[in-house]
């Protein structure tokens, strides 16, 4: 006990001597430089890839490469639109995420920049679907004369374990509510079912329609004459120049000096440096709008990082609402989710606690990517659900079950065996399937927390549980469908979202308002006890460089770990949209 005192005592005095460093590099710097400035006739230059949500909190994270978040970029883009010193703006695409939701907020800021009548320019060093998408914002678009075009269509591509499981001697005993509900079945088949494929398909298919329209209405052209396009991509470059879909071929200096856009040298501020030259308004007694993040799986506890992603705790999260609800300055509520669910009992905590907010203040729901089965369970509180087009949500079902290992501990010359008093105490056994009357029981708790669902979900929608149930059955919709189907109340982003909540708020358009974020910035006690967090996130990015691999890791690695046996969960499937 005395070794392990001392262990800890040894390893929190690094922790503090490492703060102190850090400090002392922080003021260094301070006193060193001034930082970035921004002179007249600059260019913002964004180079986009796939964001974040939230910022990382460790303690390395100002100085290890990290993802701008959505918010950075979507406010940097907004300052640039009326900074008399910003000439233009220059899109760099590098990469692009896993979903659409983020991809639209960007390219949706884009548009309302060229509004202000300054040039917007995009430089494709490699053109995919997303990239392309992003690039038909900006009035001219540029592809290096040795990178394809490579723009043909949507294609949608889900693992399943089955098959790996068999092999093993491993049986998945899972039990879902909803046709639709599919995410069991990563484990559960060998491919698509009929009501898998036919929800996949839809999704693919909305998801095709926006894109296609989106070029369509930016290239000046007919979406039958985009579609007819896309079915003889990927372009050569000269094959994409002589069907109109970009406007010139060349390299960045070249882009550079035919677009009157300062790219590189002194008049070329990046993303990051213009974020550091903003002022913050709202101090003093100005109102304040809170932002509430849901990031990554939602499960019970305390908020944290796995090797999977970020995932929201209950704890954690109803913490933040209760902060914020009885904050008197906090005049509304924003809750930012990207999230595909995950455990029931955490969501309804989430909930709970988000409806006494509603009672007090206005609360606005932003969906990013993802807001599905729990995901969208936690946004029912609502006065007001936003979206993108692309976001992935409704889900609205629950699964559980268990996986039997015994005849893979057999395969390895081992027995799981136990003992049990009561006559369900042996029910979440791993060495056997369920009873039938276990599997009447699950059945029985799974059915609840179903009907529970669709009650909640008619009665903040202002429906029937007949008609919700007719759209939910763990289907997932784009929200552009959710829209249409009355489950999603706008189109837009964040912004939108905080624009609403103000308005509900009665806060003056001319008056000062005070962002406040959840999570908030890490104390200095909790940098000291995970110092290292924000290297744990580089690492993995670097490992897995691209969001789809990311994704994949996940898959393999599985999330279940982070909830409790037996637990039911509200979750969607994995989707990986390329």
């Amino acid at each position: 006990m005395a070794l392990r005192r001392g262990t800890g005592l040894v390893l929190a005095l690094i922790g503090l001597a490492v703060v102190v460093s850090a400090a002392g590099l922080v003021f260094s710097a301070l006193l060193v430089g001034g930082g970035p400035t921004v002179r007249q006739g600059s260019t913002l230059v964004l180079r986009l890839g796939d964001l974040a949500e939230v910022e990382p909190l460790g303690l390395f994270s100002s100085w290890l490469p990290s993802r701008p978040t959505v918010r950075a970029t979507i406010d940097a883009i907004r300052r640039a639109k009326t900074d008399s010193r910003i000439k233009g703006l220059l899109v760099v695409p590098a990469g692009g995420a896993t979903l659409w939701g983020k991809v639209q907020e960007v390219r949706d800021a884009v548009l309302d920049f060229r509004t202000s009548g300054k040039p917007a320019v995009a430089f494709l060093e490699f053109g995919g679907e997303q990239e392309y998408y992003v690039a038909t914002a900006c009035d001219r678009i540029f592809l290096l004369p040795t990178s394809p075009l490579d723009v043909r269509g949507l294609a949608t591509y889900e693992v399943f374990f089955r098959g790996t499981l068999d092999k093993i001697g491993t049986y998945p005993d899972l039990v879902h509510i909803g046709d639709y509900k599919t995410a069991i079945n990563t484990f559960t088949e060998t491919g698509f079912t009929p009501a898998h494929r036919e929800m996949a398909e839809s999704l693919n298919g909305d998801l095709f329609s926006q894109l296609v329209d989106g070029i369509a209405a930016r290239r000046s052209k007919s979406s039958d004459e985009v579609r007819a396009l896309v079915d003889e991509g990927p372009f050569l470059p000269e094959d994409a120049l002589r069907a109109g879909l970009i406007d010139d071929l060349a390299y960045r200096d070249e882009a550079s000096r035919a677009a009157r856009l300062a790219i590189d040298g002194d008049r070329a501020i990046s993303l990051d440096d213009y974020a550091r030259t903003g002022t913050t308004s709202g101090f003093g007694r100005a109102d304040r709008i809170a932002i509430i993040y849901i990031v990554g799986m939602i499960t019970s506890g305390r908020s944290g990082r796995a090797t999977e992603g970020e995932f929201s705790g209950s704890d954690t999260i109803s913490e933040y609402v209760r902060r914020a609800r009885e904050d008197a300055r906090v005049k509304a509520i924003v809750v930012r989710i990207d999230s595909p669910g995950g455990s029931s009992v955490a969501s309804d905590v989430i909930w709970h606690e988000l409806t006494l907010a509603r009672a007090k203040k206005p609360v606005v729901v932003s969906m990013s990517d993802l807001a599905a089965s729990g995901g969208y369970y936690v946004a029912l509180p609502a006065h007001v659900i936003v979206a993108q087009p692309a976001t992935l949500t409704g889900s609205i079902g629950i699964y559980a079950g268990k996986f039997v290992t015994g005849g893979t501990f057999e395969k390895l010359g081992a027995r799981v065996d136990g003992v049990s008093a009561g006559r369900m105490a042996d029910m979440n056994s791993p060495a056997r399937p369920y009873s039938d009357a276990e599997r009447a029981k699950l059945v029985e708790q799974l059915q609840a927390f179903y009907d529970g669902f669709v009650e909640k979900v008619a009665q903040a929608r202002r429906s029937t549980p007949e008609q919700i149930d007719a759209i939910a059955q763990g289907r997932v919709w784009t929200g552009r469908q959710a829209r249409d189907l009355g489950l999603v109340d706008e189109l837009g982003g964040l912004e939108r979202a905080i624009a609403i909540a103000r308005e509900r708020a009665k806060i003056p358009s001319t008056a000062k308002v005070e962002i406040v974020v959840y999570p908030p910035k890490r104390s200095w006690y909790e940098l000291v006890a995970d110092p290292f967090s924000s290297v744990r996130t580089a690492i993995v990015s670097q490992i897995l460089p691209r969001p789809e691999e990311r994704a994949v890791a996940r898959s393999l690695t599985s999330t279940l770990h982070l909830f409790r046996r037996g637990e039911p969960l509200a979750l969607m499937p994995n989707v990986f949209v390329r």
